[in-house]
């Protein structure tokens, strides 16, 4: 049987038309299925990690990056094929993942297709798929919060100017070699997926299944220099650039010279160590096999 968790709020409500569509297609091929809405922030583990105790083999997270963050920290990887049918305003890892953006195609790949082993992050004991952070990325999410107008890539997009007029450099501890390297940055991050805010591509050549994480820091510059950056960023040419450090790696420990809030996933953490290691092909999930 195919559990679906529903965030009906995702995407100005987008998400619960599509969950009917989806219902639909299930009735008429005569496919087991039961669907969860969420009502609430959190909700989406709760409902996951019931389902996955109860036993549940198959679980689908319908709505954006954030309720995919939610329901993939309610279940058991170990045990539990996650589906995703991407329907917020981001879909970041989704489009990483090359899950079709259509729901009825989405739907097909979790009938037809296969849960392939795929690589995941686990951040002081919080789980996530896509991009683990800090620095100028969590302003903008914090920004894009407190935003009531605008919604998706264009409040990202204008979120993104806004800090980077406005954002102060992080200071923070680094081991390198053997040695603890001191380091001011704009950002400082670590990929799984590729994108994040829509379509930005911070870690342009990360990939999903392949054992390893991608550690990108922008370093301190000059601010007449942001601009270019940022032209950069957008163009998904960041790495080669002479305030860019590029590493991969399979864990990375960073320490502050005080505390930060992470984001995981999009979703923002306080009270957490910036301590991230990858689990190789740790979750099955359904999407395109290579």
């Amino acid at each position: 049987m195919f559990c679906f968790i529903i965030n009906p709020q995702a995407n100005r409500g987008k998400a619960a038309k599509i969950a009917a569509k989806i219902k639909e297609i299930l009735e008429k091929k005569g496919v087991l299925h039961a669907f969860y809405y969420t009502s609430r922030p959190g909700e989406g583990t709760e409902i996951a990690k019931k389902l996955s105790e109860e036993g549940q083999k198959k679980i689908v997270a319908v709505g954006g990056d954030g309720t995919v963050h939610e329901v993939f920290n309610g279940i058991d990887p170990e045990n539990v094929q996650f589906g995703i049918i991407p329907c917020g305003s981001g879909n970041d890892f989704a489009a990483t993942a090359k899950i079709p953006g259509d729901p009825e195609k989405a739907v097909e790949l979790l009938l037809e297709g296969k849960a392939v082993p795929t690589d995941y992050m686990v951040c002081d004991g919080v789980k996530g798929l896509n991009i683990i952070g800090t620095g100028i990325d969590v302003d903008i999410l914090k920004r894009c919060r407190r935003s009531k107008i605008l919604k998706g890539k264009a409040q990202y997009l204008i979120s993104l100017i806004v800090s980077l007029i406005k954002f102060r450099f992080y200071s923070f501890r680094l081991p390198e070699n053997g040695e603890t390297v001191r380091k001011e940055a704009l950002i400082a991050c670590i990929g799984n997926g590729k994108r994040f805010g829509g379509g930005i591509r911070m870690c342009p050549e990360a990939e999903i299944d392949d054992g390893s994480l991608d550690f990108v820091v922008a370093g301190k510059m000059k601010k007449i220099r942001i601009p270019f950056a940022f032209v950069k960023l957008m163009q998904g040419k960041i790495l080669g650039q002479d305030f860019i450090s590029f590493r991969r790696t399979e864990n990375v420990h960073v320490e502050f010279d005080s505390p930060v809030t992470i984001q995981i996933d999009g979703e923002l953490y306080d009270g957490i160590d910036f301590d991230v290691s990858v689990v190789k092909g740790g979750a099955m999930i359904f999407r395109p096999q290579a």
